[in-house]
């Protein structure tokens, strides 16, 4: 799948801008150019050589802190997207096996969390566990998860009335058997869509969540919360917000733009194979030798 998105040129724009995001959370601690936290006398101090994009009301280094955030945020959004996958993606595909009970269960449960709202139920749980990163992501993915159950159900649906998976369990095969050998692998595309797209879900919530203040503790920095932080001084530094505004908005972007590719090929993929059993149903293979009734 991947040679197939890399085809793209949307593919490999997403892919590019995607690396170059997780390069800047493996490697941009110890690429800033100062300690992000230590603050100095020169607040709210314009462009120069020695502050790139300035400093914040504190006097700290706006690119270090910048750099020094960008770990909280991926991680946060990744947290956010294999936590759903994880626990939408797996009831999902086993609801459509293990009887009406689990399948009923799954659903209410699938429903009721829909209804929550993502951003209250995160503050009521920090409020009973403490402020943290990793327990308001955990809630958000829980309650982004109903995502993949549908998708990973709906995918299973239609692959559980094949004419081979049937085969397979009249034949006896165990339910653990037929997921993977048959279901997981049509199932997997629309998974990577949705996982692709719940990353830029997950960037946009741990950026809300730490505007707000809610899942980290002062003064480490974050990309939400550099953007709170240069909102209140508009009048001194208008431009400030854009670094973090921008850095969220191509990550959110190039997410949607793998996803889109990743729907692309493997709609491609699945209307040729469509086509090549059309083709293969209505016209004779040329290799095989064709008998007549009558004689020459």
């Amino acid at each position: 799948m991947v040679r197939r998105v890399l085809t793209l040129t949307s593919g490999r724009i997403a892919l590019a801008i995607l690396t170059a995001v997780a390069l800047l959370a493996l490697l941009g601690p110890w690429l800033a150019p100062q300690d992000p936290l230590a603050t100095s006398d020169d607040t709210l101090a314009v462009t120069s050589w020695a502050h790139w994009l300035g400093t914040d009301y504190l006097g700290r280094d706006v690119l270090s802190r910048l750099l020094d955030g960008s770990r909280v945020s991926v991680l946060g959004s990744l947290e956010v997207a294999f936590t759903a996958l994880a626990v939408g993606a797996v009831p999902g595909i086993l609801s459509v096996y293990l009887g009406r009970v689990f399948e009923w269960l799954t659903l209410r449960l699938a429903d009721t969390l829909v209804a929550l709202p993502f951003l209250l139920f995160a503050v009521a749980v920090i409020a009973l566990l403490g402020n943290g990163i990793t327990q308001a992501m955990l809630v958000t993915g829980v309650l982004v998860s109903p995502l993949f159950y549908r998708v990973s159900r709906a995918a299973t649906l239609a692959v559980a009335r094949s004419p081979y998976v049937e085969a397979a369990i009249v034949s006896g095969a165990s339910v653990g058997w037929v997921v993977r050998r048959h279901v997981w692998v049509k199932v997997l595309p629309p998974i990577a869509v949705a996982l692709a797209q719940t990353i830029g879900v997950g960037f946009v919530i741990v950026s809300s969540l730490t505007f707000l203040g809610i899942g980290v503790q002062p003064p480490a920095p974050t990309w939400g919360g550099l953007l709170a932080s240069d909102l209140g001084y508009l009048g001194q530094r208008p431009w400030a917000p854009l670094a973090p505004a921008l850095l969220i908005m191509v990550t959110v972007w190039a997410s949607n733009l793998l996803a889109d590719a990743i729907r692309d090929v493997s709609g491609e993929a699945g209307r040729a194979f469509a086509l090549a059993g059309r083709a293969r149903a209505g016209r004779p293979d040329r290799n095989r030798p064709v008998h007549s009734g009558g004689t020459r």
